[in-house]
């Protein structure tokens, strides 16, 4: 079992910038593909950053591609998500997950979810 913990998370204003990190428990932190995801009020959780396990691969959604960057430190157990140009729109929760290893895209092809963060971005 994975055990995550997001933080970083605060409020900022639009075209500002965050840093978020999500740490996790384990001995095989580096055997996992990880994603970030985040969730809106009244919306369903999305997709916003996958990392595979050497790192070596990420993949964006089209919403904060060039402006995000997904990467990760395998010796620390920790994967970050770097915001910049941050937008009124990108205010939500997020979370980190450990991949199942069928998909990266998709909620349920994730499990092990961390708590979240708040990004609030005003305009």
């Amino acid at each position: 079992q994975v055990q995550l913990v997001e933080s970083g998370g605060g409020l900022v204003q639009a075209g500002g910038s965050l840093r978020l990190s999500c740490a996790a428990s384990g001995r095989t932190f580096s055997s996992y593909t990880m994603g970030w995801f985040r969730q809106a009020p009244g919306l369903e959780r999305e997709f916003v950053a996958a990392i595979v396990r050497s790192g070596g691969s990420t993949y964006y959604a089209d919403s904060v591609k060039g402006r995000f960057t997904i990467s990760r430190d395998n010796a620390k157990n920790t994967v970050y998500l770097q915001m910049n140009s941050l937008k009124p729109e990108d205010t939500a929760v997020y979370y980190c997950a450990v991949d199942l290893g069928y998909g990266l895209r998709r909620v349920l092809d994730y499990e092990y979810w961390g708590q979240g963060t708040q990004v609030t971005v005003s305009s």
